[in-house]
């Protein structure tokens, strides 16, 4: 029966979760989407259960049901504790969604308090203070200050969480953290005694910070943060599974999907082009006939993998921000809209074709290509980096695929090209 029980806000930031919580040794499966009855008997021996949403960038009534009707199945699997995730940049608007969907979980768990920990040092996220830095830089001089969904142009988490909640925003410093895990859950339990719920932003600037926080907060039933949290969470009850890190290796064709329009998959995207077999999506034409396009890049592929069966191909959206379009034509459908389709059956097409391994950069494209290949559960394996990981996914038919989600920002500047050697 799985003792965790994760919420997170995308595809990508479901799997970074994933992988942190099999680092700590515990059995995790990601479940795309709500697990319906059906599935949930696949989620029954897992430590760790996490829930991946798409509820980032929905709308903000969409994103709280969608994040209760997790909670309930979460709990009808026995959950004891809940982690609601984000991600590590707070990507979010002054409207939400981090703050109505913690105060939604919260509410319903009867929380008095929880903690916000978005600090994850291993990928260059800290916090001191309250304020976020990506690397040396403050949030808001990172380049996700010109994110084009969720323009992150502030650096205070606390600045940026109060719009968003009804509940007070208080802050536990690095003074405290630094005193230890004893002097962290002192200072969340006379949060806690105040009136109504305390959301509680949390200095981190190390991952012994985090293994503080985790400590100091044990007693909670609910904690909120990006994947980082996870690395300071206890083992599993008799100690870290030996096979959390197993799963099956499926041979077949290779290929890289990229919609993300990051700085760091722009960067590996340029390094892909460089050494792997590329095309770059053509938004004027998948607008005249999409189906048509997606046959010629099949055809494309299969005369790459017939050359080299174990080279990946590389399909891409953008690999520069001119790229981006930020108004489409009179009439015409949103490039993100087209692009998100296209390479949705791009995946269909290429695994029709024999493509069993797909490295994919984007949360959103990321649940656009495992919803084309019907995949409904994921088995959590071995790490390529900081928040990234291949993971076993199968489909309504039995079909295993390797999968490998990234979000955007996440991986080093060789990631689709080095990535395979972990499937060894």
């Amino acid at each position: 029966m799985p003792v965790l029980g994760c919420i997170a806000d995308d595809f990508t930031g479901a799997t970074d979760l994933a992988t942190n919580l099999v680092l700590r040794g515990l059995r995790t499966v990601v479940a795309l989407g709500v697990p319906e009855p059906a599935v949930r008997p696949l989620l029954a021996d897992a430590d760790a259960v996490v829930v991946a949403l798409k509820s980032r960038t929905a709308p903000v009534t969409q994103a709280v049901e969608d994040s209760r009707a997790a909670l309930t199945a979460l709990r009808s699997l026995g959950c004891a504790r809940f982690y609601v995730k984000y991600c590590s940049t707070f990507d979010s608007t002054p409207q939400g969604n981090i703050g109505p969907v913690v105060d939604a979980v919260a509410e319903e768990l009867g929380a008095g308090v929880t903690v916000v920990v978005p600090a994850f040092p291993a990928a260059g996220r800290t916090v001191y203070q309250g304020h976020l830095f990506v690397g040396d830089q403050l949030l808001s001089y990172s380049p996700m200050r010109h994110h084009p969904l969720t323009p992150m142009l502030d650096s205070s988490v606390l600045r940026l969480l109060q719009p968003q909640t009804r509940n007070r925003v208080a802050l536990v410093p690095a003074a405290v953290v630094r005193t230890g895990a004893d002097a962290v859950r002192a200072e969340l339990d006379r949060l806690a005694a105040e009136d109504g719920t305390v959301l509680a932003v949390v200095d981190a600037l190390d991952d012994g910070d985090l293994c503080v926080i985790a400590e100091g907060s044990a007693h909670l039933p609910l904690v909120t943060g990006g994947s980082g949290l996870a690395l300071g969470l206890p083992t599993p009850p008799g100690g870290p599974s030996p096979d959390a890190r197993v799963i099956e290796v499926v041979p077949g064709s290779r290929a890289v999907l990229s919609g993300s329009a990051s700085a760091a998959t722009r960067a590996q995207v340029a390094h892909g082009k460089a050494h792997l077999p590329w095309e770059k999506l053509d938004v004027p034409a998948l607008r005249a006939d999409l189906p048509g396009e997606v046959r010629r890049l099949t055809a494309w592929a299969q005369q790459c993998w017939a050359e080299d069966p174990s080279r990946p191909v590389l399909v891409y959206a953008v690999e520069d921000l001119e790229d981006v379009e930020h108004e489409p034509p009179a009439g015409a459908e949103p490039a993100s809209e087209v692009v998100e389709r296209a390479l949705g059956e791009c995946a269909r097409a290429f695994a029709a074709a024999g493509t069993r391994q797909f490295l994919v950069a984007g949360g959103e494209t990321s649940g656009t290509v495992v919803g084309a290949l019907g995949v409904r559960t994921l088995a959590v394996g071995p790490q390529i980096a900081p928040g990234f990981a291949w993971a076993a996914g199968a489909d309504t038919a039995g079909t295993v695929h390797d999968l490998a989600l990234k979000s955007g920002n996440f991986g080093a500047v060789d990631a689709f090209t080095t990535a395979w050697e972990d499937l060894a």
